[in-house]
């Protein structure tokens, strides 16, 4: 698959994200791994962000770090995440995904490409000017998702 159509759908998933704000659908990989939106995103974060820190998954998501650590706890909890002291700055906690806690990020990975089949293969067949046309929309409905809500 061409990076700039991951790029691509990654705006896409970030305004789907904005319009769909609050919906509370359980998302459900089997093998008791069952997760709220919310829950499954801040693990996509982890998972592609090896060693945040908690203000910055907030920052990253838009939500408040009170958010993230309260959904941390039950992550933590639950054994898919591992939070480790940084070593220069004893105060501050890096983000780690447990090997749980990869497996509901690849199977996270694996339910998009699935249930998103269609649209990827329509991007796949679109030249780089077209994709360049679509990218720009969803940056311009993206800014206008963000100053309406």
């Amino acid at each position: 698959m061409r990076k700039k159509i991951f790029e691509t759908m990654s705006l896409f998933m970030k305004l789907v994200e904005n319009a769909a704000n609050g919906k509370k659908k359980i998302l459900d990989f089997g093998d008791d791994m069952k997760f709220y939106r919310g829950e499954i995103h801040l693990i996509k974060v982890i998972g592609e962000n090896p060693g945040m820190y908690i203000s910055q998954v907030a920052r990253y998501l838009k939500v408040t770090r009170a958010v993230v650590s309260k959904t941390l706890l039950k992550l933590e909890k639950d054994g898919f995440i591992i939070k480790e002291e940084d070593e220069e700055n004893k105060k501050k906690l890096r983000l780690f995904l447990t090997k749980k806690g990869n497996l509901a990020y690849v199977n996270h990975q694996k339910y998009h490409l699935e249930n998103d089949k269609e649209v990827y293969d329509y991007l796949n067949e679109l030249d780089d000017d077209q994709i360049k046309i679509i990218e720009q929309f969803l940056k311009k409905a993206g800014k206008m998702l963000e100053n309406h809500y």
